[in-house]
C-alpha cells in the first residue's frame, strides 16, 4: 500500500518480512504494528500531506485523536511523517510496538 500525493510517494506500508500478521509503516521505521494501526497510520500521513496545517485547522482534533491511536502527539506525527525516510540499514531498532 502506497499514498502518493503530486506523482511523489510519501509512505507505504508492507506486511513486515518475517511477520505473519505485523505490518511496517515507511514513516515510522522500525515499528511493527496490525493491520488497524497501519491504516490509521497510513490515514494519518495522508491527511498530513494534503493540507497545510495551521494551528486552528479543522483536520488538528483528528490528527491528534489518529496519532493517539499510535502512541504519539499530533505534532510528533506531523513532523515524523514529513521526515524522508532513513537509508536501509541505518534504521535504528524502536522498543515501540503499536497494537501488536
Amino acid at each position: 500500500m502506497a499514498l502518493t500525493i503530486n506523482d511523489t510517494i510519501m509512505s507505504t506500508a508492507r506486511l513486515a518480512p518475517g511477520h505473519q500478521h505485523d505490518w511496517e509503516v515507511s514513516w515510522l521505521p522500525g515499528w511493527l504494528m496490525d493491520r488497524s494501526a497501519a491504516i490509521t497510520a497510513m490515514v494519518l500521513a495522508d491527511a498530513v500531506g494534503a493540507s497545510e496545517l495551521y494551528s486552528e485547522h479543522r483536520l488538528w482534533p483528528h490528527i491528534d485523536g489518529w496519532a493517539a491511536e499510535l502512541g504519539l502527539t499530533g505534532a510528533d506525527a506531523v513532523v515524523r511523517a514529513f521526515e524522508p525516510p532513513e537509508e536501509p540499514g541505518k534504521q535504528e531498532a524502536s522498543d515501540a510496538e503499536v497494537g501488536a
